[in-house]
């Protein structure tokens, strides 16, 4: 059984990470209503994709708008570029360029999803002013607000293990692979977002996941924090349900939740850190089996 699936759900503590259009002088945040017309502050997938990259030091794909958009250049492949490797691309050439001209397109082989909070916004601004800056000139001092939000995140990364490094003719060396998903993995491990003059700590608290034969997010929209607990029994019983007990690795960060030992014991979790490391031999294990 080829598992070539590897997905991963994880959660963060962070405070208002990602802002939208605003309203005159209030900076809004990006937000999303559900059912009970409770809002919820997210961070975009976009947005999740730039902190990665960059923190990957992957942000070096050549770009060009000769089609008159903005986009990866043509001549820009997966052999050299992980960034459009693991997340796709697409690329237009007009008729007489090199090419015959049209659309190639490659579909994303690391899915993300939005970060979205796990506890719902309450509409708390924050009120800003320059006065430091305006009252060394007698100035007049401006008045902004922003709203502000601070609570557990949650966002799911899945990797199509097998369709790493392949595009077309194209094939590197599984040695390689594995480095890219490897380098991908850290960043997650360790990744933040600055904004605002603040540097937010994306790093998780808790994750979970592993390496499947089926390509599915198991845990997207399955883990949620409620009273400063992580929802045990719903993971335990889609790990059980589903026979993914012997593929999973959970971590937990010591002294966040308030029930840490039933997470240890339940869902056997280790620390954040030595998840990933399982996750990083699970790649590895994968690269090794391939022909």
């Amino acid at each position: 059984m080829r598992r070539e699936g590897l997905t991963i759900t994880m959660v963060f503590l962070a405070e208002s990470a990602n802002y939208g259009e605003g309203i005159g002088n209030i900076s809004s945040l990006k937000k999303m209503t559900r059912g009970n017309h409770e809002q919820y502050s997210y961070i975009s997938r976009q947005a999740m994709r730039y902190n990665i990259v960059q923190q990957a030091n992957w942000d070096k794909t050549p770009v060009d708008e000769k089609s008159g958009v903005i986009q990866f250049a043509p001549s820009a492949t997966i052999k050299d570029y992980p960034e459009i490797d693991l997340f796709g691309y697409m690329k237009t050439t007009a008729k007489g360029d090199e090419q015959k001209g049209g659309a190639t397109t490659r579909s994303a082989v690391a899915r993300l999803s939005n970060a979205i909070a796990l506890e719902p916004f309450q509409g708390n601004l924050e009120f800003l002013n320059n006065m430091g800056l305006a009252s060394r000139e007698n100035m007049d001092n401006n008045i902004a607000q922003s709203e502000i939000h601070r609570s557990y995140y949650a966002y799911t990364m899945s990797i199509d293990l097998d369709r790493v490094g392949v595009d077309g003719d194209i094939d590197i060396k599984k040695e390689e692979k594995a480095e890219r998903v490897k380098i991908l993995l850290d960043s997650m491990h360790y990744l933040y977002r600055d904004i605002k003059g603040r540097r937010e700590n994306l790093s998780p608290l808790f994750m979970i996941g592993g390496r499947y034969s089926r390509k599915n997010p198991f845990f997207e929209n399955r883990v949620k924090v409620d009273d400063n607990k992580i929802n045990v029994e719903t993971l335990q019983e889609l790990i059980n349900d589903n026979e993914l007990g012997e593929y999973t690795f959970a971590g937990v960060t010591a002294g966040i939740f308030d029930n840490e030992e039933k997470i240890k014991k339940e869902l056997k979790a280790e620390s954040v850190g030595t998840a990933f490391k399982h996750l990083k031999e699970e790649v590895d294990l994968y690269y090794g089996e391939s022909n």
